[in-house]
Formats: structure tokens, C-alpha cells, sequence
């Protein structure tokens, strides 16, 4: 029977590396083994439980969650051959300051390591024990901080996932290539009037929005992966940096190894949370389906649909401003109906 219980150190355990991990003169976390092969940090005994946990929800006849990019209605933008276009003509800045804003976003994930989970078994009925539920604050949520923004006691030197997006725009652009965009306050979905788990205590509604509010930022984010990766393998791009470019899909690749542990914990604990029956505070009974769902679904509304229209509005308008303001009005006007139109086939397949 596979193990379902584990301490704090086992779930922050690393392997061995051959080989430490650096890339534009970062020093960073994760490492290589003999053969070559990136090894994501932290997850010596933390795949093996995600696995666990997810083989036993499914024999009890639960399925997982649908945390992939079939859950995003519009596509990203702009798209890749519109960015190729971008950068082709000089506007390079829009990727640098895409590359800039993840990676300080990134290292706002830090203090997911500080956060205190509260004991789960508070609200739900079956143990907890063998669930990823009952590890949310025994090293889940620690290593998942120090993922995203470092600060892992045994190793605070090495840089986690903001230093490595940094990584990626330094290889292909340069550090100081253009002056620092201003960053989003929060890009989760923002809180409603009202309660909308009132059948849960406060505390734990919280809790669950943010689970849902991180698994949804982590499938937004495959699909910036999957476009970073798309542009800097595209011959017609950085045609005078190839192996730089190629450097950067590379470490792009490593962070998208790394987000995978993330997606997989946060949707099997999930997922559990829903096949479980949770505690009202009236002092009653729920399925965990019946509660949560209609938030899920709101959540998914958002991030898939709504977030990544106003995440357009605002490029484009900034794509607008800078295209005229460099090319003037008159061919200003033509670049932009180019741009526009290598996105009408994307938007209509979306």
C-alpha cells in the first residue's frame, strides 16, 4: 500500500544534485543529476505523495479536478505571431516588461511558506490524516513558497522562480534594457461583496479561495509557458541571440517542471476537499460538492474569461500608446491594423 502520511521534512526534502543550477550569472535552485537532466527542487518525497493521494481519492470513485488551459475561453495576447511581429519591428519592451512583472510576482509567493494553514479537520468529517489536506501546513505550503520566491533556510543563497524569470529576461533582452513597469497589486480574482462559502467559517473560506484563486494563476500560467517558449524557439526571433533564446525556453522549461508539483497538490487537495462532507456552521452536514462548486465554477468564470479580457484591454491600449508615439499616426494606425488582424484567426479558433 503506498505511504499516505509524511512529516514536514519529507515533504521538503531535495535530491542529490550532480550538478547546481545556474543561468545568467543567478545562482538558482533545483539542480542536475549525472545524466544532465534538470531535477526540480523539493520534491524527492513530494511526488510521491501528490501521486498517492491522487491514486487514492480516484479509488474511491472521485475524480480530479480540471486544472488545465482547456479551462481559458480567450487565448493569450497578444499571440505568437503577433509578438513576433512586435519584436520584429523594435517593441521589445512589451515581452521584457511581461518577463519583469512574472518574476516579481513570483517572489510575492514567498509568503505562502509563512502562511499558517489552519487544521482542515476543523470542517471536515472524514479524517484527514491520508489526505493532501492534512499536509497543507506540514510542508506543502512551504515548499510551494520557496518555489516561487526563495527563502529556504538550508539554502538562502540560490534564487527560486522570481530570479529565474529574471534569468529568462536577462538571456534574451539584457537586465537593464528598458526602465521597470509598474506590477499588478494582486492578480487573483477580487473578493466579493458578500461571503459565498457562508456555510463555512470565515477563516476556511478564505483558505479555499486562495487555494482555488493559486491553482487557477498556476493554468494561467501554462499557458504564458507555452507562449514564452513558442517565441523564443521562433527562428524568425532574437535572430541574432538564437542560443540565448534557446537558453531562456530552457529555463522556462524548468520553472513549467517546477509549477507542476504546485498544480498537482493544490488540485488533489481540492478535489479531496469536494469528496469529502464538511461541517456547516449551523452545526449540519454538506457534501463538499454542494459547497463548493458554484464557486469553482465562478472562479474558473473569472480567470478563464474575464481576467484575460481586462489583461487585453490594458495591453492593447499600452501597445496602442507606444506604437503610435514611436511611429506617429498615419503608420501608427497600419501597424496596429497588421497586429490586430494576425489575432482575429486566434481569437475565432479560441
Amino acid at each position: 500500500m503506498a505511504k499516505l502520511r509524511y512529516t514536514r521534512d519529507e515533504l521538503i526534502a531535495s535530491h542529490d544534485f550532480a550538478r547546481p543550477h545556474e543561468a545568467a550569472g543567478y545562482r538558482l535552485h533545483g539542480g542536475f543529476d549525472a545524466d544532465g537532466a534538470y531535477v526540480s527542487p523539493r520534491v524527492r518525497n513530494r511526488w510521491p505523495a501528490v501521486e498517492a493521494w491522487s491514486a487514492a481519492l480516484e479509488a474511491r470513485g472521485w475524480p480530479l479536478l480540471d486544472a488545465t488551459t482547456s479551462l481559458l475561453e480567450l487565448p493569450a495576447y497578444p499571440n505568437v505571431e503577433q509578438e513576433r511581429l512586435l519584436l520584429g519591428a523594435g517593441f521589445g519592451q512589451f515581452l521584457w516588461n511581461s518577463l519583469t512583472v512574472t518574476g516579481v510576482i513570483e517572489a510575492r509567493g514567498k509568503q505562502l511558506a509563512l502562511f499558517e494553514a489552519p487544521d482542515m479537520q476543523q470542517i471536515v468529517v472524514d479524517d484527514v490524516a491520508d489526505a493532501a489536506l492534512g499536509h497543507l501546513g506540514k510542508g506543502l505550503f512551504e515548499a510551494h513558497g520557496w518555489d516561487e520566491g526563495g527563502g529556504d533556510a538550508r539554502t538562502p543563497e540560490l534564487g527560486a522562480h522570481d530570479q529565474m524569470w529574471f534569468a529568462v529576461r536577462d538571456t534574451v533582452f539584457g537586465k537593464d534594457a528598458y526602465p521597470l513597469p509598474e506590477v499588478p497589486e494582486n492578480i487573483s480574482r477580487p473578493e466579493a461583496a458578500g461571503r459565498e462559502l457562508a456555510d463555512l467559517p470565515p477563516g476556511f473560506e478564505a483558505l479555499i479561495k486562495m487555494l482555488m484563486n493559486v491553482l487557477l494563476i498556476e493554468v494561467r500560467a501554462e499557458s504564458f509557458f507555452a507562449f514564452c517558449c513558442a517565441v523564443f524557439r521562433d527562428p524568425a526571433n532574437f535572430t541574432d541571440r538564437r542560443a540565448a533564446a534557446e537558453q531562456a525556453a530552457q529555463i522556462v522549461e524548468r520553472i513549467r517542471q517546477d509549477e507542476q508539483s504546485h498544480v498537482a497538490y493544490l488540485r488533489v487537495a481540492l478535489s479531496e476537499l469536494r469528496s469529502f462532507t464538511l461541517k456547516t456552521v449551523s452545526g449540519g452536514r454538506k457534501p463538499g460538492a454542494e459547497i463548493l462548486d458554484p464557486l469553482w465554477t465562478q472562479m474558473v468564470e473569472w480567470h478563464g474569461r474575464r481576467e484575460r479580457e481586462l489583461a487585453r484591454e490594458r495591453t492593447r491600449a499600452e501597445i496602442a500608446r507606444q506604437v503610435s508615439a514611436r511611429l506617429g499616426e498615419a503608420r501608427g494606425r497600419a501597424f496596429l491594423s497588421e497586429f490586430d488582424a494576425l489575432g482575429e484567426g486566434a481569437a475565432v479558433a479560441a
